[in-house]
C-alpha cells in the first residue's frame, strides 16, 4: 500500500463528489487533498473521465509541483494548488471547478455581493473576485501564477483565507479550499449556490441592496462566533 493512500483516498472520494453535485461537467474541475507533514498532495489526473478515476489513480505532488508518486500526469492546475498549498499551510484541500453561475461571475470580473443570509452564513464579505492576469504573467508559468494572483488578491483586500475560503479568479473559475478536501467541497458546492441566488436576485431586482451588517454578523456568528449555536 502507498504510504500515501490517505490522501489519495481523500482526493479520489472528494473528486467523486463535484460531477453528484453538478459542479463539473465532462473533465471541467479538479480536488487535492494535503499532507502538510509530508509537504505533498494527491490530485486528479489530468483529463480523466471522472467514472474512470480510481484512488490509485490520484497523482501524489510535491509542493514545487514535481510527481512523487502517480503513472498518471497530473491535472494541469497542479501548480496552482502548489502555491496555495505553499503558503497557506492551514489548508488542506482545494478545489477548481467551471461550475456555471459562479463561473458566469468569474467571466463577468464581478465579485459576488452578498444579498442574503445564506451568503452570510459562510462568510462577511462578498466573494472576491480576482483580476485578469497581466500578460507578463500569461506568458510565464501560467497556473503557477494563477496562485499568486489569488494570494495576491487576498492581500490586497486585507483579506484571510482562513475566513474566505473561496474566490472568483477573472475571465478563469472559481477555486475553494478549506481544512480537509471534503471542506473544500463544501464551500465550492455553498459558492455556486451563491452565486446562483445573487444572480437571480439582481435579475428579480437589479436595484436590490445588500444584506445590512446586524444580519450579517447574527448569520455568521451564530455559525463561526464564539458564541455559536448552529448545528448539534
Amino acid at each position: 500500500m502507498s504510504r500515501y493512500q490517505d490522501i489519495k483516498e481523500q482526493a479520489y472520494e472528494a473528486n467523486m463528489q463535484l460531477p453528484k453535485l453538478n459542479l463539473v461537467l465532462f473533465t471541467f474541475g479538479n480536488v487535492s487533498a494535503a499532507d502538510h507533514e509530508k509537504a505533498v498532495f494527491a490530485i486528479k489526473p489530468s483529463g480523466v473521465p471522472y467514472a474512470q478515476l480510481s484512488s490509485d489513480k490520484m497523482v501524489v505532488v510535491d509542493f514545487e509541483g514535481n510527481i512523487v508518486e502517480g503513472r498518471l500526469r497530473p491535472s494541469s492546475d497542479t501548480n496552482t494548488h502548489a502555491v496555495l498549498y505553499k503558503n497557506w499551510e492551514s489548508i488542506k484541500g482545494i478545489v477548481h471547478t467551471h461550475s456555471t453561475y459562479a463561473t458566469a461571475w468569474a467571466q463577468a470580473q464581478v465579485p459576488i455581493p452578498i444579498f442574503g443570509t445564506t451568503h452570510a452564513d459562510h462568510l462577511t464579505v462578498d466573494v472576491p473576485c480576482a483580476p485578469p492576469m497581466d500578460d507578463q504573467m500569461i506568458q510565464g508559468n501560467y497556473e503557477y501564477e494563477t496562485g499568486f494572483q489569488i494570494i495576491n488578491h487576498f492581500k490586497s483586500l486585507g483579506l484571510s483565507h482562513k475566513e474566505v475560503e473561496m474566490i472568483l479568479v477573472g475571465n478563469h473559475a472559481p477555486f475553494t479550499w478549506g481544512i480537509s478536501a471534503e471542506k473544500a467541497v463544501y464551500n465550492s458546492a455553498v459558492l455556486e449556490a451563491v452565486a446562483h441566488m445573487a444572480f437571480l436576485t439582481q435579475q428579480i431586482n437589479p436595484l436590490a441592496p445588500t444584506l445590512k451588517d446586524s444580519l450579517i454578523k447574527k448569520h455568521y456568528d451564530r455559525k463561526h462566533g464564539a458564541k455559536a449555536y448552529y448545528g448539534q
